[in-house]
């Protein structure tokens, strides 16, 4: 079993095609379909299944590719302690809200990255839906979801926060200073808020619904620091998870507004693949993660 072999059939199982692997190891896709079938002869296994379009892996290429990766750690650890001293070392890939990326990215990645120089991130925004699809493929190795309770034998929970949503206006708003409002008194006026799809979004438009009320926002956006700046404009209200707009509402330049008969929560839940290999590095970024999400 040679080591090269491996790296493609992780590929394969990652990008879900054999050409693209092909292209990505800039090899023929035929040798790609040569090697699977070499290692497939050599393990006495079916590794792949074609699915519609899609190639996906087989219950025996799961358990391969548990230790393929273990495999191409160990091979990474390798090099790492032969060419930095034994630092930890890898790539890892995120996928969350884009409302959360300000936090990751905040006060407490500085010191991270000072600790774990040869930890690369890449990190990828979606919906918890595609999340979810990106864990199962494979394609991603952490998840940050705003959602309700995710309850499934497949993932592990690593972390989960409850996040309390609210409705804010500028400080100058006719609506900051009132104090009790409803919902009906909010439709009045221009909205900013998050695309579709997000959780708390939905939620949201469950709770009008049932009221019989409807928010046609004038600006739909993932970049929630940017609904915050026109909110604090006086420009029009949002709904929000707090910590999305907690830094302005200390420097008074956003209000709660008192909304009656109004409480909305999602949950922060950090999570990964239950059949994921934990390597070194992707170890450091869940202990990271965690530390993250106390911030909410």
């Amino acid at each position: 079993m040679e080591l090269r072999t491996l790296k493609t059939f992780i590929l394969v199982a990652e990008l879900h095609s054999f050409s693209q692997a092909a292209q990505r190891l800039g090899y023929s896709q035929s040798t790609v379909s040569f090697q699977i079938k070499q290692l497939e002869t050599e393990l006495g296994v079916h590794l792949f299944e074609r699915i519609h379009h899609d190639v996906l892996l087989t219950d025996e290429g799961r358990k391969v590719l548990q230790y393929a990766h273990r495999i191409d750690q160990l091979r990474q650890d390798l090099d790492a302690s032969l060419t930095e001293g034994g630092h930890v070392t890898g790539r890892i890939t995120l996928t969350m809200a884009a409302s959360l990326e300000p936090l990751f990215f905040g006060p407490l990645y500085a010191e991270f990255r000072r600790q774990y120089p040869g930890i690369s991130l890449k990190v990828l925004t979606s919906d918890v839906q595609g999340m979810l699809r990106q864990l199962n493929r494979n394609t991603t190795d952490l998840i940050f979801a705003l959602e309700n309770h995710i309850h499934n034998t497949s993932y592990v929970t690593l972390d989960e926060v409850r996040v309390p949503v609210s409705f804010i206006a500028g400080a100058r708003h006719p609506l900051a200073r009132r104090e009790t409002l409803t919902l009906a008194d909010l439709v009045r006026y221009p909205f900013f808020l998050t695309e579709k799809g997000m959780s708390y979004r939905a939620l949201l438009e469950e709770q009008m619904a049932v009221r019989s009320l409807e928010i046609n926002p004038v600006l739909e956006t993932g970049e929630t620091e940017h609904i915050v700046r026109l909110v604090s404009q006086g420009l029009g209200l949002s709904c929000l998870p707090e910590y999305a707009f907690r830094a302005a509402l200390k420097r008074g330049d956003v209000m709660r507004l008192p909304v009656e008969n109004f409480h909305l929560d999602v949950w922060l839940q950090f999570l990964r693949h239950r059949d994921k290999w934990l390597s070194p590095a992707l170890e450091q970024v869940i202990e990271y993660g965690k530390k993250v999400a106390r911030l909410v």
